[in-house]
């Protein structure tokens, strides 16, 4: 089972690693140092060396195997190892697997911020026609409830944080249960998963220190494991390595 999942993992990154292992990882790096480089920046001869070195393989055809696995002349070696332009292009290629790699794995809903539900049906219709592998997490509220302003700002945080995890918020009044959410259990989070019921927090702001921040509830969901692991920011980091280039 976990071989075929290996094998169709492999498969999905056809046409971005052409070939895993170390040499695999060195021929798609030569191809990308080859596509990366502007046309004039090397004279014909060592252009021809590199389009050699990163030509497509056939599995079939025992000259490419032989291309593959031959070692490097010491033409090759200079050219794939240029100091600093080889370290600018080796940066764009990381930066571009980081990408491709995050794309592939990433999969399901994205959702990015706090949906406002306006009333019980659309609350009811959120959690039952979500896929399965979403977790909703819902907040109760009422306005000028002591702990529900500062869990609204909090949630919209983590849904900037989580866009896998949808948060969502409806008025108590608006449930049409409000009999249910009485002052006295607000600010109330609810989560779901699958079309059920999986926690249930009453009165979630007495678990917090009066001025509680985005962290404090954070932590909180994360301590019943109602969160997933936070996603590389691919961007972000893009951004920061720009900056220092």
């Amino acid at each position: 089972m976990e071989e075929a999942q290996s094998q169709s993992l492999e498969e999905d990154f056809e046409g971005q690693a052409t070939h895993t292992g170390p040499k695999g990882v060195i021929n798609d790096w030569r191809k990308f140092k080859l596509e990366s480089e502007d046309s004039d920046s090397f004279p014909p001869s060592k252009k021809d060396i590199l389009r050699k070195m990163s030509s497509p393989l056939s599995r079939d055809d025992k000259d490419s195997k032989e291309r593959l696995s031959r070692k490097m002349s010491v033409q090759e070696y200079e050219l794939i190892h240029q100091d600093k332009e080889d370290e600018n292009c080796l940066r764009k290629y990381r930066r571009q697997c980081m990408q491709d790699m995050h794309q592939k794995l990433s999969f399901g809903p994205r959702y990015g911020f706090v949906y406002e539900l306006e009333s019980g049906e659309q609350f009811l219709e959120t959690i039952e026609k979500e896929l399965k592998i979403t977790t909703i997490v819902v907040h109760i509220y009422e306005d000028g409830i002591k702990g529900c302003d500062p869990l609204n700002s909090s949630l919209t945080c983590l849904a900037a944080e989580y866009p896998m995890v949808k948060f969502c918020k409806i008025k108590a009044s608006n449930t049409g249960a409000g009999d249910r959410f009485s002052s006295d259990v607000l600010p109330t989070l609810l989560v779901y998963k699958g079309g059920e019921l999986i926690s249930n927090f009453l009165s979630v702001a007495e678990q917090f220190t009066e001025e509680f921040l985005t962290g404090d509830v954070e932590s909180f969901l994360n301590e019943y494991g109602l969160l997933p692991e936070k996603e590389i920011h691919v961007i972000e980091q893009t951004n920061m390595e720009q900056d220092m280039e």
